[in-house]
Parts: structure tokens; C-alpha cells; sequence
């Protein structure tokens, strides 16, 4: 069974950074993609960012020039820096990642305020 472990979430003041990691349980070149997701009070689950097999990185547009994804193959970790960060920025953050099957983190608490 892969296991998608999330860290790196906390309190942060606007204006401050975080970096989140998502450690697999099986290499992750397995997977198509790997992604963050995010899930603020009495909203539903949004997509944050994402990185392809092939590099290619997206954003949603709320992120865009804040977030970076990237990962480590060797650690089989993919990160998610957050800079920035903004008091609507507070979500549980969770990682995704799929191949012919999809799988997901437990989260990690991302809260922003002063």
C-alpha cells in the first residue's frame, strides 16, 4: 500500500514562508504526477499546485509567483515553498499523488495569522 506522509505545516504571520514535504512510501518516478491540494474552513478541497513526470509544473492562479513545487527523486519527496503567505493561505494541505491509481496524504495544518 503506498503511504503519502506529509510535514513542514505551522503558525506563520503574514507575510512569512513555509516549506512542505511529502515523503512516499515507493519511488516516486511510479507516478505520473504529484500534487498539493488544499482545504480551507467550510470550503471545499482545491488544487494548489502540481509537477508532471516530465517537470512540467502548474499553479492555481491564487499561488502563482508565491508557491514552488519541486521534488527530490532521490528522497522520494516532493516539496511545496510557500512565501508570502497570506491569512487566506489557511487550509489543511494535503499531497496527491497518481499513476492508474490515485493516492492521498493524511494533511498537514497550514495556519496564517497574526
Amino acid at each position: 500500500q503506498v503511504q503519502l506522509v506529509e510535514s513542514g505545516g505551522g503558525l506563520v504571520q503574514p507575510g512569512g514562508s513555509l516549506r512542505l514535504s511529502c515523503t512516499t512510501s515507493t519511488s516516486i518516478s511510479r507516478f505520473q504526477g504529484l500534487n498539493w491540494f488544499r482545504r480551507a474552513p467550510g470550503k471545499q478541497r482545491e488544487f494548489v499546485a502540481s509537477i508532471h513526470k516530465s517537470g512540467r509544473t502548474g499553479y492555481t492562479e491564487a499561488v502563482m509567483g508565491r508557491f514552488t513545487i519541486s521534488r527530490d527523486n532521490g528522497k522520494n519527496t516532493v516539496f511545496l515553498q510557500m512565501d508570502n503567505l497570506e491569512v487566506g493561505d489557511t487550509a489543511v494541505y494535503y499531497c496527491n499523488a497518481w499513476n492508474t491509481n490515485e493516492y492521498w496524504g493524511q494533511g498537514t495544518q497550514v495556519t496564517v495569522s497574526y
